[in-house]
């Protein structure tokens, strides 16, 4: 810890933290959860359990006079045998809205998963600072991100004048459900996931439920949607549902229909937004599973390839393809009698020119390049005058494109 400084110590607490659904008191501190606790009770997958403890979206945010911080934490990162290390996570710093620094924790805990086996090894480590100094005098908002994909159990907030919780911004709440594309896959930092960077241009306050391998139609995530209290709604389906290999075209569209409707049960006129899969080639045509290259695991890359028949198609197997034609049947279906139902094409986000300029490296995820684009590109189709979450004041009279 800093000794230079007069340090005050503030507990971190649910009125200090924005984009968390939930927050445990662990032995270590406070772990924000972007699950609440019915919903992790009813769940039995790890994947999901790691994805939704990773606090993508979720950011500390408090007003000070401060000009220095210091934020505890214990980290729990994962490496992947056979692949590069992954980086450090990081901690993006925003004052008064604007970036102001960043930094990491560099130690902590670290699970080594061996995708070839499925089996995992846990080797603890201890907790770390991230440091942030030479903040603007005066009164200040103040808002720290956490790391996107790394677990973050938050163990004491220091700075060297009081806090007091963030002002209500009084912009409209976007609450987003994906996989992890919408969860930050390889961003460089968490405001530089899609989400965040369209959150940004569309002026809204971003609650992300993106959650990597794991947007899969669950019912406690429907319900979890219903239950969160927000303006704008969207909902990014497809890309899990073919590299696990999770059901057929039988089950997707009932599917599809009951997770719209427990949704529509606690917004029932918010704007709703479906979003089918963006490009991704390995999977337009040809079903799931999806696995690692074993050959390119050998060589120190990570990279994915589709298992699957394409001839699987005709007994019902889901393809991306399969998907958009399905999700944009149910769609029109359903806003004949819903008119604040909208699709997009994850394509009009990232399609075949995308890819050709910026591939995805291991082919299934964006990488930080990608994550700008998709972000730019959702905020002018959906929050500009045009799009279905375009600002309105309360006539229903259009306000100047806020993107």
């Amino acid at each position: 810890m800093d000794t230079e400084h007069d340090w005050i110590t503030t507990p971190v607490s649910a009125d200090l933290l924005r984009g968390a659904l939930d927050i445990e008191h662990t032995e270590h501190g406070v772990l924000p959860h972007r699950l609440p606790a019915r919903a992790r009770a009813q769940n039995t997958d790890g994947q999901l359990a790691m994805a939704e403890s990773q606090p993508s979206g979720v950011r500390l945010a408090f007003r000070t006079r401060a000009t220095a911080v210091e934020l505890d934490a214990l980290r729990t990162k994962r490496a992947y045998v056979g692949a590069p290390p992954r980086p450090d996570g990081v901690y993006d710093l925003i004052v008064d809205g604007r970036p102001a620094g960043q930094g990491s924790v560099t130690e902590g805990n670290l699970v080594i998963v061996d995708m070839t086996t499925g089996t995992a090894e846990q080797r603890p480590g201890p907790a770390g600072t991230v440091r942030f100094a030479g903040l603007p005098d005066g009164d200040k908002e103040v808002e720290i991100w956490l790391p996107h994909n790394e677990t973050t159990e938050l163990i004491a907030l220091r700075t060297d004048a009081p806090v007091e919780p963030a002002r209500d911004p009084g912009r409209r709440v976007w609450l987003h459900h994906g996989s992890s594309i919408s969860h930050g896959s390889d961003a460089a930092s968490p405001t530089g996931i899609w989400p965040a960077l369209a959150a940004s241009l569309g002026g809204v306050e971003l609650i992300n439920l993106g959650l990597a391998g794991s947007a899969l139609l669950d019912p406690f995530t429907a319900r979890t949607l219903r239950d969160t209290p927000a303006d704008l709604i969207s909902i990014k389906i497809g890309i899990n549902l073919v590299n696990l290999d999770l059901m057929r075209l039988r089950a997707f569209g009932p599917a599809v229909h009951g997770f719209l409707d427990t949704v529509r049960e606690g917004h029932p006129t918010a704007a709703l937004l479906v979003v089918s899969p963006i490009l991704c080639p390995i999977h337009e045509d040809t079903p799931g599973p999806c696995a690692p290259d074993l050959s390119a695991l050998s060589a120190g890359r990570l990279r994915f390839v589709a298992m699957g028949d394409p001839a699987e198609r005709a007994s019902g197997k889901l393809t991306l393809g399969v998907i958009r034609d399905e999700l944009s049947r149910i769609v029109k279906q359903r806003a004949a009698d819903d008119p604040n139902l909208h699709y997009l094409d994850g394509r009009d986000l990232y399609g075949e020119t995308d890819a050709a300029e910026l591939p995805l490296p291991d082919d299934l995820h964006p990488d930080a390049a990608t994550h700008r684009r998709i972000g730019e590109r959702f905020a002018q189709l959906a929050f500009t005058a045009e799009g279905p979450f375009a600002a309105t004041d309360r006539q229903g009279t259009a306000l100047p494109d806020s993107a």
